[in-house]
């Protein structure tokens, strides 16, 4: 596998292949003396370039490349052969070459321009003083009653998946990252195919997932200091999956954090269980805005009651197996319940109805459901910047869901920020505001991971802090305190 070449979206095979077909595009109108070796000089750097493509596997984005690399070859070694031959060689006439060599220059430039587009994710490097470590998991849970009404009959507990990101100890520099979608290539190509399908985009456009490596390294030993880690529980977006937020996570087990991220099954847009049997989802909207809403109603409690079962397995870790290296190193009694879109509504719900969780991040996730009693968790809520097109349920809903709270809670509001600015999205999808807000690649990461960092601190780690001044360097902050603190 060829990897991109730091702060550029081509590797140095792809880049190589584009400088390649260039020149042959040019050969045409260099002084005649120059011509032939230019062409044969391209041509072996075309055939080196091409060939460990083709063993690695070449990204959609090199197709016109090599298009215009086979026309242009033939043209520009014709007068070689015909020469060899003893014929005169013929050149077409300049006013006949010149368009063609604009369109083919037009395309060998699609390739690095597609690429930069849609690129290979490229992490950033966690920040904290821990290198992280990873593991994957999977628990079988009873199934909830609307659980049940989607699952096939006879289907019994379901499979919860669940990837622990954790602070590790020192690991080889040539240690093995992990894969970004999954603990195989293959898994990492099936849910990179079922994230395509549910979001309704052509599956080659996200081909540059499955090549991805994060920081962490799978089954690393766990770090020998900073004593017991607290616990962060993660429920993604609505067919979203386990490491759509791998960055963040990364960035919150470098600070010692353990994060344990939920593959909702019949939810998440494909599962990849152990025995090789793949999850799809099942969850649709109807159109309809009633039902719709009180479906978001039926799925975040099938999620609140995943993100409390798998709190209720790490409280009972035991040395052996895969999840072991974590028994005793975690800290079951300092634990947030975070998430993003409709996971965020869940990770609120899950804290509401369970006292063990002791914070909530919810990251731009609308509150399904009744407004409920008090509860007594501090809340921080991470929204896009508000504008026409954002639902106006949205913020007063939130607001009433975050005055319920008996701790002081906060409300950030990040200029610039789009729906997908929480998650990774940014880091592979092209930087369109629409899309991704108009943060780049790595800002919106930089500001979900500090507000994160600066919150869990202050409320798990019960670090001194003034939480309201270290928000508002990110945007603007409104804080909802205790109505007997008013």
């Amino acid at each position: 596998m060829t990897e991109p070449t730091a702060g550029l979206p081509l590797s140095a095979p792809e880049a190589l292949t584009v400088l390649g077909a260039l020149v042959l595009v040019l050969a045409r109108w260099l002084p005649e003396r120059l011509r032939g070796p230019a062409a044969l000089a391209a041509g072996a750097l075309l055939a080196g370039s091409v060939t460990v493509l083709v063993a690695t596997g070449p990204r959609w984005q090199l197709v016109p490349v090599l298009v215009v690399a086979a026309v242009t070859g033939g043209f520009a070694l014709a007068p070689l052969l015909a020469r060899r031959s003893g014929r005169t060689p013929r050149r077409a006439r300049w006013w006949l070459a010149a368009p063609g060599s604009v369109v083919c220059a037009a395309l060998v430039a699609t390739g690095p321009v597609s690429a930069w587009a849609f690129p290979v994710p490229d992490f950033p490097a966690p920040s904290g003083r821990f290198p992280v470590g990873t593991e994957t998991v999977e628990w079988p849970v009873p199934a909830t009653r609307s659980e049940r009404e989607r699952q096939p009959p006879a289907a019994g507990p379901r499979p919860l998946v669940v990837q622990l990101w954790y602070p590790a100890g020192r690991s080889a520099p040539e240690a093995r990252r992990a894969p970004y979608l999954g603990r195989t290539q293959a898994e990492a190509r099936t849910v990179s195919a079922g994230l395509a399908d549910y979001t309704g985009v052509p599956a080659f456009l996200l081909d540059g997932l499955p090549r991805a490596r994060s920081h962490a390294v799978p089954g690393a030993p766990v770090a020998t200091g900073g004593g017991r880690f607290p616990v962060v529980l993660f429920s993604p977006g609505l067919g979203g999956v386990r490491t759509q937020n791998t960055a963040w996570a990364e960035e919150l087990a470098s600070h010692g954090y353990v994060v344990a991220a939920v593959d909702h099954p019949y939810d998440s847009a494909a599962v990849v269980l152990s025995d090789g049997r793949t999850l799809r989802t099942r969850v649709t909207a109807t159109g309809d805005r009633a039902k719709d809403r009180a479906l978001a109603e039926k799925w975040t409690r099938t999620r609140a009651a995943d993100l409390r079962a798998v709190l209720t397995r790490l409280e009972r870790l035991e040395p052996g197996g895969a999840e072991g290296r974590l028994a005793g190193r975690l800290d079951v009694d300092r634990v947030a319940a975070a998430g993003h879109s409709i996971g965020g509504a869940a990770a609120l719900r899950a804290a509401r109805q369970d006292p063990r969780f002791d914070a909530v991040v919810d990251l731009d996730g609308f509150p399904h459901g009744p407004v409920g009693s008090p509860f007594e968790q501090p809340v921080l809520a991470l929204t896009q910047e508000i504008g026409r097109d954002t639902d106006p349920d949205y913020l007063p809903r939130l607001t009433r869901v975050l005055e319920r709270s008996t701790a002081t809670s906060y409300r950030l509001t990040v200029p610039g920020a789009a729906h997908l600015t929480f998650t990774d999205a940014p880091l592979y999808l092209p930087p369109v505001p629409g899309i991704v807000g108009s943060l780049g690649r790595t800002e919106g990461h930089r500001i979900t991971a500090g507000a994160t960092l600066s919150f869990l601190d202050a409320t798990l780690r019960r670090v001194p802090v003034d939480l309201t001044a270290a928000l508002s360097a990110h945007g603007e902050v409104t804080v909802h305190r205790p109505e007997d603190a008013r």
